[in-house]
């Protein structure tokens, strides 16, 4: 199971209700965050999530509510004793604001950090999932990220391996893992015991962008989009002037590219309540929910 944590959910600047951008997707104990406006340790600390798992910062773009919060998140954590390498992947720039910054302010880091500038394309390939960069339409040089679970095993049928001769144990898990064994100079595939597998799941992060149909594309088929939703359909052109989405947009923009979940977020300080938000996009797509901060989304 993995899930989805939203430790911030407002726009340029935080309120007393809402952080601002940071998104955690966890996966087997290890962390993959999305952005970390100012202050984000504040809300990771409330989500209880640890100090010193295995993490990967994924910057959407260089705007201050979107990647500020990451200087004082490598702060705590080396105040924290953390020991584990964190990898950050960014747009040009990433490193130089990082490294700047962290000389300025002279704190020295307790674990390494990794830091990459992404282009377009495939961004981190680990052996059960990847994740990949489109280049989204703001303001400023932005990438939307795509999380891709690679294919998982199918059903594994016991009766199966017992009438080849597989004993239960070692050799049973073996297969399960997709791993031919031998049993008697003979030897015994995965497909023989198990089901097809599985198509793993698909989740993306849009960051600040407008709809384009490009990312409609890059986005295709989600399980799970976490799209821009900055103001309703009445500001619309001021959406467009900010390079921003409209909740309407954002649900249509899913509804296009046969997204089966849509969370909205990245929510003007106007809005005191993302009601109406909600429903211009409940009225377009089947199945929408409004992030509010330490939102948690479980994804089996």
């Amino acid at each position: 199971m993995m899930e989805l944590i939203f430790l911030g959910t407002g726009g340029a600047h935080p309120t007393l209700e809402r952080s601002t951008t940071c998104i955690c997707l966890v996966k087997d104990g290890e962390v993959l965050m999305f952005d970390a406006g100012e202050g984000a340790q504040i809300p990771y600390l409330k989500s209880g999530l640890g100090w010193n798992k295995k993490m990967k910062i994924f910057v959407t773009h260089l705007h201050g509510d979107h990647c500020i919060g990451i200087l004082g998140f490598l702060q705590t954590m080396t105040l924290q004793n953390r020991t584990e390498p964190i990898e950050i992947y960014g747009p040009e720039g990433i490193e130089e604001f990082i490294a700047a910054n962290t000389k300025v302010m002279s704190f020295g880091l307790s674990f390494p950090v990794l830091i990459t500038s992404v282009n377009e394309g495939l961004v981190v390939n680990e052996g059960k999932y990847e994740v990949r960069a489109c280049e989204a339409k703001h303001s400023v040089p932005t990438f939307s990220f795509v999380f891709q679970e690679k294919e998982k095993p199918g059903t594994f049928y016991p009766e199966k391996a017992t009438a080849l001769g597989v004993p239960k144990g070692e050799l049973w898990h073996k297969l399960q893992q997709g791993e031919e064994v031998i049993i008697e100079n003979k030897s015994i595939k995965p497909s023989e015991v198990m089901g097809p597998n599985v198509s793993g799941k698909k989740i993306g992060i849009s960051g600040d962008t407008r709809p384009i149909k490009k990312l409609e594309v890059f986005f295709k088929n989600c399980d799970y989009l976490v799209f821009d939703s900055t103001f309703s359909d009445e500001l619309k052109q001021k959406a467009i002037e900010s390079c921003h989405s409209t909740a309407k947009e954002a649900a249509t923009f899913a509804k296009n590219a046969g997204v089966k979940n849509l969370i909205l977020t990245h929510f003007s300080a106007r809005y005191k309540n993302e009601n109406v938000l909600l429903e211009e996009a409940k009225a377009i797509h089947d199945s929408v929910i409004a992030a509010n901060d330490q939102l948690k989304v479980e994804i089996e």
